[in-house]
């Protein structure tokens, strides 16, 4: 499209059209976006008792950005059960305000993480929800990390949809802490991609690559995602800026 953002403008504005079409305040707009998809939507999609509850659940959810679901500890802080916060998840992702992202669990038996990841399919209404008014306060947010994440999985996913494929995108964890951000097939091969906020290349970015190549047999070479512009060839994986992640798929 070519605008040109920082990672921080990108992470608080978010990708809807109007905001570049039209200059409109970020803030401003997903405030509407939130408040009329809530009234309209939501209520005609289940029946909402309580309309605090559920913003409760957005917003909590929204903290959770990029971390294994954990339904019941959700349920816990929301004060109503799995099962309700079950049929939410499930109006948001009819709705497309939230993706699933499934791990990848074939063949690697019982040691793997098998409850998801949640990501907004927008990472303004993510930083909106978290209450991030500016791309200053964007940088400085302990959740840096995660909204980058949460950005770069929606950008996959908008590739592989644009270039006519399924979304067909996993995560890997298991019980010994070995976790790769993203994963995906082609040509019967597992392709890992690792996503990292900082803006200054380390070489440990990785660490978490070499080590799936060498849990999961028919892996090709990766890619690291990360904010700064030094791309460098590892043998492990391809180095790329956040922007060029389309030229993955």
């Amino acid at each position: 499209t070519g605008i040109t953002h920082t990672r921080d403008e990108f992470i608080y504005q978010g990708f809807m059209p109007r905001l570049y079409s039209e200059q409109v305040n970020p803030t401003r707009l997903y405030r509407n976006y939130y408040q009329t998809y809530i009234e309209r939507d939501v209520r005609q999609m289940i029946n909402l008792r309580s309309l605090t509850d559920f913003e409760n659940f957005t917003r909590l959810l929204a903290g959770r950005v990029g971390q294994v679901l954990n339904l019941s500890s959700l349920a816990n802080d929301v004060g109503v059960s799995s099962t309700t916060l079950k049929e939410w998840l499930s109006v948001l992702e009819a709705s497309h305000t939230v993706f699933r992202l499934n791990p990848y669990f074939e063949n690697f038996g019982k040691r793997i993480i098998k409850s998801p990841k949640i990501y907004f399919t927008d990472v303004g209404l993510t930083s909106y929800l978290l209450g991030i008014e500016s791309p200053a306060l964007a940088a400085r947010d302990p959740l840096i990390g995660n909204l980058f994440e949460n950005m770069v999985v929606i950008e996959a996913l908008k590739a592989r949809l644009n270039a006519g494929k399924e979304p067909e995108l996993y995560f890997y964890r298991d019980n010994k802490g070995n976790e790769v951000d993203l994963l995906f097939r082609q040509n019967r091969q597992l392709i890992p991609i690792e996503i990292k906020s900082a803006m200054t290349f380390n070489p440990e970015f990785a660490k978490g690559i070499a080590q799936f190549q060498k849990i999961a047999s028919s892996t090709q070479k990766g890619y690291i995602i990360y904010a700064g512009n030094l791309t460098p060839e590892l043998s492990h994986a391809s180095v790329l800026h956040f922007t060029d992640v389309d030229s993955i798929f």
